[in-house]
């Protein structure tokens, strides 16, 4: 008989705590324990960073060498469905920018938070390689396998995702409530959570808003193409968006959407460990969406007006395709697409700081949207390779 989960122990509830005792513990320390929180919380982050790509190697490559023959069609229509489902949400966002921004009463002044001071240690642990070497490198490699029909590579391939995996289950998950709890001790101490938010409260709570309905839109698509109930893959999100919300990172919150995602009876086994790694640096509707709100209302609050539809359309397009090669991590999008604020949109220096202090904000709830959104990735692919319930494993071409 199967053990019912308690959910006083269950990750949820971990998060929840750990941010509610992040966010009063900033309010009470001084700047000396604030200087031991930044450190930890740094070693912590770093040894996250660290394991991304490892787990994208540990997961991407035998997926391929799972998925056999259809892995290069399946990889080139994720990659189709990431774009069009960051373009879709950025159109999405500036159509309602259009209609509501006008109507918005939007301070123009923002609060200046407490610097934090510097760490009084520092032990970095750098990477083994770049998130997206390691991406590209695992692409490679699970095709060359496939190309050579190497059997060791294979198996060794495998064996590796075991052992990825429980790295993934013993160490990242055991340390992602603390290193949430230090992520929100600082915002609380630098006054980020207690005087900016109010300031910007209206249009963060429309970006969320708009979060969940891009979110509902790409899961009733995923159920409508795999013909089947939608709600069995995000119900089983709930960790995966709380831990997107404390560590504002796709790339981090990668360990928990492949737990998530693992307990899906819907999603196929291969498809979701090859899909969900890809969509963690690939796939960021909800930054997306929210970036084109704000560069609008950036925009308005400066120069008195919002960017014309056609340079909006050309941002987006762009934005897209610098969308999937930005960075999961935190801020991602918006500092890889700081060229094209400044180029398409015309933004100063003024412009384009305001816009990184008000993403900065938001940057959790845009980054449970991109992971949690994954998850409807996975299942439109599914649908797509694997119409029949059942087929065999070694004929999933649509």
């Amino acid at each position: 008989m199967k053990k019912k989960v308690n959910f006083f122990d269950s990750l949820v509830f971990k998060l929840i705590i750990a941010i509610i005792i992040g966010i009063f513990l900033g309010q009470s320390i001084n700047e000396n324990l604030v200087g031991v929180v930044d450190a930890i919380k740094r070693i912590l982050g770093d040894f996250i960073g660290y394991m991304v790509p490892l787990i994208i190697l540990g997961f991407i490559s035998p997926s391929i060498v799972s998925l056999k023959d259809s892995a290069g069609k399946i990889l080139s229509v994720t990659l189709a469905i990431c774009y069009i489902s960051s373009v879709g949400a950025a159109t999405m966002s500036l159509f309602a920018g259009r209609i509501i921004i006008p109507h918005l009463n939007i301070a123009e002044n923002v609060v200046s938070a407490n610097e934090l001071p510097k760490a009084i240690f520092n032990l970095e642990i750098a990477p083994i390689m770049p998130v997206m070497t390691a991406l590209i490198t695992s692409v490679l490699i699970g095709l060359s396998v496939l190309w050579t029909n190497s059997k060791t590579w294979e198996n060794l391939l495998l064996e590796f995702n075991k052992i990825v995996l429980a790295m993934v289950d013993k160490v990242v998950i055991r340390f992602l409530p603390f290193y949430i709890g230090l992520t929100f001790t600082e915002l609380s101490y630098e006054g980020v959570v207690i005087h900016e938010l109010p300031v910007f409260l209206k249009i963060i709570l429309i970006v969320i808003v708009g979060h969940f309905i891009w979110m509902g839109l790409l899961y009733s698509i995923g159920g409508f193409i795999s013909k089947v109930n939608p709600k069995e893959v995000f119900k089983h999100y709930g960790p995966a968006y709380f831990t997107a919300v404390g560590t504002m990172s796709s790339a981090a919150t990668l360990p928990v959407a492949l737990k998530c995602a693992r307990k899906s009876k819907v999603l196929d086994a291969q498809i979701r460990d090859f899909v969900i790694p890809i969509c963690a640096n690939t796939h960021l509707c909800g930054s997306v969406l929210t970036e084109t709100f704000f560069v609008m209302t950036v925009s308005q609050i400066l120069y008195g007006a919002m960017p014309k539809i056609p340079t909006m359309i050309l941002f987006i397009l762009l934005l897209g395709i610098f969308a999937i090669a930005a960075p999961g991590v935190p801020g991602g999008t918006v500092v890889a697409s700081l060229g094209l604020i400044t180029s398409v949109l015309g933004f100063n220096d003024t412009g384009t700081a305001l816009m990184l202090s008000i993403f900065a904000l938001q940057d959790s709830f845009g980054t449970a949207c991109n992971i949690t959104g994954d998850g409807a990735i996975a299942l439109i692919v599914t649908g797509i390779f694997k119409k029949v319930p059942g087929k065999n494993e070694d004929s999933i071409n649509a």
